[in-house]
C-alpha cells in the first residue's frame, strides 16, 4: 500500500509497528517462519500476554523467525480489498501466505469471523481441506481451542493447553519433515504424536436422525482424544518480561505485565479458566522481583501488573507486594493487581498499592446474595465485601467498580434484589468519602468444561426483564452508574461456545453477509447472524438455551482439560444443593483428577519465611544519583519524520517519556494521586504531519549535562524521532504558542497546482477561512492567518501561517479552503519546517533536512 494512504483510515498507528524491543530477524536467516495472529485490532491483540510469550519463545530459537499480525479494522479491510493488496505482517511487511505457519490465538468466540477476514485477505483458503502443499499450516491456540468445534474446519491443527513447549516440538518436527520432503498430510500424521496437538481432520462427528450429536469418531485407534499440555515449572518454562514489546500507540493494557502464577482452584462453577488452567503453579518470589525490576528498567513503563487468575491468592503476596512497591518508588512506577479477590486484600496491601499511584479498584461479587454465591462456589460473604469496600474508601479511592452476572443457574428474584441491596449499602458506605460506584452486569454464558456446561442460558425475554428491574432500582442512587454487556452478544457467545462443526457454515455465511468485529458492540449486527442460521435451517437457541443431559455427547468430549468429567458433574450437583467445594490449596485435594503428583502438581511457594531472605537480597535496589537534587528545567528540540507522522501527539509524548525512563534520565513528576512526568510541549502536531522543529521542556530532579541527556535519550528512540538539541533554562518556563509556523507541502499534482494558482490570484481581503474545532467552526479572515503561499518547485509549496488569538491554522485548512479534494490532501506530504521563514528551502535543502 502507499504509505500516505494510511491517513485515509482510522488510527494509522495500528499498521505501522515501530515498537521498541521487538525481535526482528532477517528473513533469509530463518529456515522456519511463523506469523502469530490475534484476531482483533492491534491495541487489543498486543495487550494479550499469551501471544507475546509464544512470540518470544519462537524467536529465542536458532533459525526461527516469528512475526505478528492483527485483524484490520473494517476501513482498512475495505482499503486493502479495493487495491487487491494482501494483509502484511507488522515487522517483515510480508504477506501471511509466505510464512510456514500462521498461528491464531483464540480467546473469544465472537472473534471467529475475524479469523476468516485475515485468511481471506492473505489469499489462504478458509478450510484446511482446501489448502495445497504450498499453503502455510494454520494453527490455533488459546482458551477457546478447548471448545472450538465451530471453526475446527479452518485449522490444520490446534494446540490444546499451554504452548511454550509444544511450538518448539512443532518446529523440530517441521524441520525434519521439510528435510525429508514429506507431504502436508504426512506432517499432520506425525504431529498428532506430540502431546497436546489436536488435528481436527482426524475426528469426524456423527449426528442422530434427530439432529443431535451422537458420536465423535476418531480416524486412528491410537488417537481417540487429546489432553492439554501443562508447563509444570514456570521458573524454567515461562518467558521473562525483559523481552516485552513496547508500542508507540496506546493499547488496552499499556503496562508491564509479569505473570506470577497460572491456574486457580477456587472452583467458581461458571469460570472456565478455573478448570482449564489447573493446577496452580506460582513463579518463585525471587524470580517475580527480578522480572519486575528488569522489566521496568528495560521498558520504561509507568505501571507494572502482577498477573494471574487470582493475584491476591499468590501465597507470598503479603511479603512480595510491599517489597516490590517500595522498590518501584524510585522509578515512579505503580503496581496493579488486576485480579483481586475479596478476603485476600489487607490494609498493608492497600497501602502498598497506593504508595506510588492509585490505580483502579474492582470487586467481583458476581451474585447479589450469599445463597447464590454458594451456588456458584464464590466463597465471599456480604460482610467481607463491606469490610473490603470500607478499607478501599478510607484509603482514598473515589471509584469502586463492581461486577455481577444475571441469568445464573438457580437465580431467583430475591437474588436480583440482593444486587440492589448490596449496591445501596456500598453506596452509603462511599457517600461520606464522595465515592462513586460503577456497576457492570453481564449475562451468564454456560461454558464448556465447567459444572454449568449442561445448563441452558436464560432467554432474551428473561434477561430483558432482569435488566429492566436493575435499571429501575439503581437509577435512584446518585453516584451509581449501571452498565451492561449486550445480551445479544452474550447469546451468540453461548451459541458458539456450545456449538458443533455444523455452525461453521453459519459463521462463513454471516461473514459473507458482512459480520465483522462481532466482539465490538458498535460493529455487532445480530440480524446477520439470524439470517445466516436460517439459511441452513439451524436454530441458534438449540445450542444456547437448551439444558443438556449428562448422557449426551458433548462436542468437546474428545478434548480433555484433565479434570474428570464425573467430578465436574458432581460439582453441578453441589451447585444445585448450595454446597461449597473448598480450594485444594487450603483444604486438601478435592479429587478433580488433574494432578499426578509426580510431574503435574501444585507449586506453592509460601510466605513469611521469605520475608527476611527477600529483603536482604534486594535491599540495595535503590537509586543513587550524584549531583544536586531539586528541579532543573531543560528545553529540547526534536524531529519527527517518516512513520512517526502516523502517531498522535499523545502517543509521541508517551514515547518520549518512556524513552527517557529507559535512559535513566531522572525525570521530575507532578504531585497528587496520579503523578506524571513533567514534560510539556509547545505545539501538538496533527497526525500525518512531519516536523523538523518541535520544541518541548522537561524537568529533572538532578542536574545533568545537556549533551548526556541528548545521548542517552536518542539511544532509546526509534530513528524517525530524534532529539536534535538540549539546553538548560533557568526556572520553570512559560510556554507560548509561536506567532508564526512555516510548512512545506509536497506531492501536488498538476491540477492541484493550477487550482492553487487560480485561487491565489482570486483572493481578496474579505476571504473568510473556516477552521473546524472540537466545539464547532471558528471563522477568521484569511489575510490575518496566511502570510505566504508560494511555489518552491514544480509540485511543492511553502506556506507561512500566523497564530491568531490562540487559533493554530494548518496547511490542511488552507488547501481545503482553496478547493483541494480531501482525499488528495491526505496523500500530500506536509512538513513543519520552522517558526520563521526559512532562508533557503530548495528541494535539495529540504531533503537534506
Amino acid at each position: 500500500m502507499k504509505i500516505m494512504d494510511l491517513l485515509k483510515v482510522e488510527k494509522p498507528g495500528r499498521y505501522v509497528g515501530m515498537e521498541y524491543s521487538f525481535c526482528k530477524k532477517r528473513w533469509g536467516d530463518a529456515s522456519v517462519r511463523w506469523v502469530l495472529v490475534f484476531p482483533d485490532v492491534y491495541e487489543v491483540g498486543l495487550s494479550h500476554l499469551g501471544l507475546r510469550i509464544i512470540y518470544h519463545r519462537l524467536n529465542s530459537l536458532e533459525g526461527v523467525l516469528a512475526d505478528r499480525a492483527y485483524t484490520p479494522w473494517p476501513d482498512m479491510e475495505r482499503y486493502l480489498r479495493s487495491r487487491k493488496d494482501p494483509l502484511l505482517s507488522i515487522e517483515q511487511r510480508a504477506p501471511l501466505s509466505s510464512f510456514d505457519f500462521v498461528g491464531f490465538s483464540l480467546q473469544y468466540e465472537l472473534s471467529y469471523t475475524n479469523i476468516l477476514t485475515v485468511l481471506d485477505l492473505s489469499g489462504i483458503p478458509l478450510r484446511a481441506a482446501e489448502r495445497s502443499e504450498r499453503d502455510p499450516l494454520v494453527v490455533a491456540g488459546g482458551s477457546c481451542v478447548f471448545h472450538a468445534e465451530p471453526v475446527a474446519e479452518v485449522f490444520d491443527l490446534m494446540v490444546i493447553g499451554e504452548g511454550e513447549e509444544v511450538v518448539v516440538e512443532l518446529v523440530e518436527l517441521y524441520r525434519k519433515w521439510k528435510k525429508e520432503g514429506g507431504t502436508r498430510r504426512g506432517f499432520l500424521e506425525e504431529a498428532r504424536s506430540i502431546p497436546g496437538v489436536y488435528v481436527p481432520a482426524f475426528f469426524s462427528p456423527v449426528y442422530s436422525p434427530a439432529g443431535r450429536l451422537a458420536d465423535i469418531k476418531p480416524l486412528f485407534p491410537d488417537y481417540t482424544g487429546v489432553s492439554k499440555r501443562i508447563v509444570a515449572d514456570l521458573d524454567g518454562g515461562s518467558i521473562d518480561a525483559e523481552g516485552d514489546i513496547i508500542p508507540v500507540m496506546g493499547i488496552v493494557h499499556d503496562r508491564l505485565t509479569v505473570e506470577i502464577a497460572r491456574g486457580c482452584t477456587r472452583g467458581c462453577r461458571f469460570c472456565q479458566a478455573g478448570y482449564i488452567y489447573r493446577p496452580v503453579r506460582e513463579l518463585s518470589p525471587g524470580r517475580v522481583i527480578e522480572r519486575v525490576l528488569r522489566g521496568v528498567e528495560k521498558t520504561g513503563y509507568e505501571e507494572a501488573s502482577l498477573l494471574s487468575l487470582s493475584t491476591g491468592d499468590y501465597s507470598a503476596i503479603q511479603v512480595l507486594l510491599p517489597l516490590i512497591t517500595k522498590m518501584l518508588e524510585k522509578y515512579r512506577t505503580a503496581v496493579s493487581l488486576p485480579s483481586l479477590r475479596v478476603g485476600t486484600l489487607t490494609e498493608e496491601m492497600i497501602g502498598a498499592i497506593k504508595r506510588v499511584r492509585k490505580t483502579g479498584f474492582t470487586l467481583a461479587p458476581e451474585a447479589g446474595s450469599e445463597r447464590l454465591r454458594r451456588v456458584i462456589n464464590k466463597d465471599i460473604s456480604t460482610d467481607e465485601l463491606m469490610t473490603t469496600a470500607e478499607k478501599v474508601f478510607k484509603s482514598g479511592w473515589k471509584l469502586l467498580k463492581l461486577y455481577f452476572m444475571i441469568g445464573l443457574p438457580a437465580e431467583r428474584e430475591d437474588d436480583l434484589e440482593g444486587i440492589v441491596s448490596l449496591c445501596r449499602e456500598l453506596w452509603k458506605l462511599g457517600k461520606p468519602h464522595r465515592a462513586r460506584l460503577n456497576v457492570s452486569v453481564s449475562t451468564f454464558v454456560p461454558k464448556p468444561h465447567t459444572p454449568f456446561q449442561w445448563c441452558g442460558q436464560a432467554s432474551r425475554e428473561v434477561i430483558a426483564e432482569k435488566l429492566a428491574y436493575l435499571k429501575d432500582r439503581l437509577r435512584r442512587f446518585r453516584g451509581v452508574t449501571l452498565k451492561w454487556h449486550d445480551p445479544g452478544q452474550s447469546f451468540w457467545e453461548a451459541v458458539m461456545a456450545r456449538g458443533d462443526r455444523r455452525l461453521f457454515d453459519v459463521i462463513l455465511r454471516a461473514w459473507e453477509k458482512g459480520a465483522r468485529m462481532d466482539g465490538w458492540t458498535e460493529q455487532f449486527r445480530e440480524n446477520i447472524w439470524y439470517e445466516a442460521a436460517a439459511d441452513f435451517g439451524i436454530s441458534p437457541g438449540e445450542y444456547a438455551l437448551r439444558s443438556i443431559a449428562f448422557e449426551e455427547v458433548l462436542p468437546w468430549d474428545h478434548l480433555s482439560t484433565l479434570v474428570d468429567k464425573q467430578y465436574i458433574f458432581e460439582e453441578y450437583g453441589k451447585a444445585l444443593s448450595g454446597e461449597y467445594t473448598g480450594d485444594c490449596r487450603y483444604r486438601g485435594c478435592t479429587g478433580c483428577g488433574v494432578c499426578d503428583f509426580r510431574e503435574i502438581k501444585p507449586v506453592i511457594w509460601g510466605n513469611d519465611s521469605l520475608k527476611l531472605e527477600l529483603e536482604r537480597k534486594y535491599e540495595k535496589e535503590r537509586m543513587h544519583l550524584d549531583g544536586e537534587v531539586g528541579e532543573f528545567w531543560y528545553r529540547f528540540y526534536y524531529v519527527k519524520t517518516d512513520l512517526a507522522r502516523f502517531f498522535s501527539q499523545t502517543d509521541l509524548q508517551r514515547l518520549l517519556a518512556r524513552a527517557a525512563r529507559r535512559a535513566a534520565i531522572p525525570l521530575a513528576y507532578s504531585k497528587g494521586f496520579h503523578p506524571h512526568p513533567r514534560i510539556s510541549f509547545v505545539d501538538a502536531v496533527p497526525v500525518g504531519m512531519e516536523s523538523l522543529c518541535e520544541t518541548g521542556y522537561l524537568a529533572l530532579t538532578h542536574k545533568m549535562d545537556p549533551e548526556e541527556i541528548l545521548k542517552r535519550w536518542n539511544s532509546e528512540l526509534p530513528g524517525s524521532v530524534e532529539i536534535a538539541r538540549v539546553c538548560e533554562v533557568q526556572g520553570k518556563p512559560t510556554i507560548h504558542i509561536p506567532e508564526e509556523m512555516w510548512y512545506r507541502v509536497e506531492g501536488l499534482g498538476d491540477e492541484e497546482v493550477l487550482t492553487l494558482s487560480r485561487w491565489l490570484n482570486s483572493l481578496s481581503d474579505n476571504d473568510i477561512l473556516e477552521v473546524p474545532k472540537a466545539k464547532g467552526i471558528r471563522k477568521v479572515l484569511l489575510k490575518d492567518v496566511m502570510m505566504v503561499m508560494e511555489f518552491t518547485g514544480k509540485n511543492s509549496i511553502l506556506v507561512g501561517l500566523r497564530t491568531k488569538e490562540g487559533l493554530i491554522v494548518r496547511p490542511q485548512h488552507i488547501l481545503r479552503h482553496a478547493g483541494i479534494d480531501e482525499e488528495r490532501i491526505a496523500e500530500l506530504r506536509m512538513v513543519k519546517v520552522g517558526y520563521e521563514r526559512p532562508r533557503e528551502l530548495t528541494h535539495e535543502v529540504f531533503n537534506a533536512l
